[in-house]
């Protein structure tokens, strides 16, 4: 097992040492003759900060929610003790956070004793142990400290695979990554050692291109309703946009206050990208360890054990792909799906850049000269479009139909120009974006990985090690079934752990899944008869009048 974790109750003793003795606690039993190290207290001054910005974010739309009712003054006075109350109880439970905290790292485990009521004591193999990240947000930066987060990769123990030590000094930091990612270092120096991608300013014109920014446009126009309403204003708020856009039709107004969201959501978009890759830098350090540095206010270092690499996924949004700019991700085990889905997570080895770049970076990740992302794919059977197109229609439709309907039973002229319009707008939308999702599918096999494509307003594109695959999923439902498709998913430990090729051509596709790991699915087929000479039709083993599911592995 990686992992340990105990816990007992606070009071016991911790030997005739004490915690602080010579065997550190635990006594002298300890497995390990290593020097416990207490976290940095100047974590109290950041506890203080950190506490008294919450406390006045919260506590001063309190107050003024008062003003008109009562007197001002004992209101404010209660606020005060209300908020220094607050403040002291939080830096008293840190305190008390710091005074029962010990870590040690030693040959063989790194350690760490926490706990206030129960001691719990927490242990990691350091021959598990696959990444070692340090991150600093500015108060934490101001006191030249770090947060370290020790962890082996492993999802299924939850936070049982992690140590976190809050906060320790940043050489204290530097020397505990150095030390731990140090085992994978003996085995020589790579050739391919440096630095792979540094940042370069001019991607940041990507940044608007995001879905980042319609949500930052709605958070902004909601941030503005709800302050005005603290303030009582909300109304005068409301009054103010009607005189400015005074003598326009609705349809303008609406389209104009959607460009201005539009505008702030695009500054907010590039604020954001600016703190999160400012000084982006992806390096390959001593042993096969990636590691991005990147972050102007909060810096982050994230470490990436090569032997958990199992491929890269190049990322293209709709508006990315349309400039012709893509990301790209580790394919790894102990990420999951959830960071993947992140676009500045901790699987994302290069940000929104040109097109070409990424497929060069995703090429000296893997260490091959050519990327397989960018290989030729194989294209799906029609069958596939016209599956898109229908399911396109039917979701531009519904919402017409309904105003339709709605408009017929209660003798709403409105609402019946409303679906007219709808369905007029969407309907086009909807088939260019189904021809478009139907030209991203494709799937092809290149030397030691098989690639797999699909999405539209995502589209991925996922070089997966054919070794890192564990086995096959074939789904195929009713329709595909008449129309001779099938949906493969090839299972693996890393990343999303299933990779899918959709509504590719049954025959096809099964061959397609023996020939990238041959034997995992020919167990499970069967051949159709076949002119004398020819080779029969590969189908899956089972089939039957419903949506069907065969998995290998």
């Amino acid at each position: 097992m990686s992992g340990l974790a105990a816990t007992k109750p606070a009071a016991e003793p911790d030997g005739p040492d004490g915690p602080d003795g010579p065997d550190g606690p635990g006594g002298p039993d300890a497995a390990e003759d290593v020097r416990w190290r207490r976290l940095d207290r100047r974590s109290l001054l950041v506890t203080v900060q950190m506490t008294g910005g919450v406390v006045t974010a919260i506590g001063v739309p309190i107050t003024l929610s008062f003003q008109g009712w009562v007197a001002m003054g004992p209101v404010i006075a209660w606020a005060v003790g209300i908020g220094l109350f607050v403040i002291g109880s939080g830096v008293g439970i840190d305190a008390l956070r710091l005074r029962h905290s010990r870590y040690r790292v030693g040959p063989e485990r790194a350690e760490l004793r926490s706990g206030i009521l129960f001691v719990k004591h927490r242990s990691l193999s350091r021959e598990r142990i696959r990444s070692v990240d340090l991150v600093a947000h500015p108060l934490l930066r101001l006191l030249g400290l770090v947060e370290v987060r020790i962890g082996t990769g492993e999802q299924s123990a939850g936070q049982e695979a992690t140590l976190e030590l809050r906060p320790v000094r940043r050489a204290e930091g530097e020397r505990l990554r150095r030390e731990l990612l140090s085992r994978a270092a003996t085995g020589g120096a790579s050739d391919a050692e440096g630095t792979i991608a540094s940042l370069d300013p001019r991607w940041i014109r990507y940044a608007p291109l995001s879905f980042v920014t319609s949500a930052l446009a709605a958070a902004a126009g909601g941030a503005v309703m709800q302050v005005s309403e603290w303030f009582g204003v909300q109304e005068d708020v409301i009054e103010w946009v009607g005189d400015v856009f005074r003598g326009m039709s609705v349809t303008g107004m609406v389209l104009a206050l959607i460009g201005i969201g539009l505008a702030a959501g695009s500054v907010g978009a590039l604020g954001l990208w600016i703190e999160m890759w400012w000084n982006y830098r992806l390096e390959r350090e001593p042993g096969g360890t990636l590691r991005v540095r990147r972050g102007l206010l909060t810096t982050r270092s994230i470490s990436l054990e090569e032997a958990r690499l199992r491929g890269v996924d190049v990322v293209e949004p709709l508006g990315l792909r349309l400039s012709g700019a893509a990301r790209v991700d580790a394919v790894a085990t102990g990420l999951s799906h959830r960071d993947e889905e992140d676009q500045a997570g901790p699987s994302t080895l290069l940000p929104a850049a040109p097109r070409r770049l990424a497929d060069e970076v995703a090429a000296r990740v893997l260490r091959e000269p050519v990327t397989p992302t960018a290989v030729p794919l194989a294209p799906h059977p029609r069958a596939a479009r016209a599956r898109r197109i229908r399911w396109a229609v039917s979701v531009a439709l519904a919402p017409a139909l309904v105003l339709l309907l709605l408009g017929a039973l209660l003798d709403v002229a409105v609402l019946t120009y409303l679906g007219v319009g709808t369905a007029v707008v969407l309907l086009p939308v909807a088939v260019a974006l189904a021809r478009d999702a139907y030209r991203s599918l494709g799937h092809a096999l290149d030397a030691d990985y098989l690639v797999v494509r699909s999405g539209t307003l995502r589209r991925s594109t996922v070089a997966l090690r054919r070794g890192g695959v564990i086995g096959w999923t074939v789904k195929q439902s009713v329709l595909q079934r008449r129309a001779g498709l099938v949906t493969l998913s090839a299972t693996t430990a890393a990343g999303a752990q299933a990779y899918a090729a959709y509504d590719v051509g049954e025959a096809e596709g099964l061959a397609f899944a023996e020939q990238a790991v041959p034997g995992l699915v020919g167990p499970f087929l069967v051949r159709g008869p076949s002119p004398e000479g020819a080779r029969g039709t590969a189908r899956p083993a089972t089939t039957g009048p419903h949506s069907s599911r065969h998995t290998s592995g």
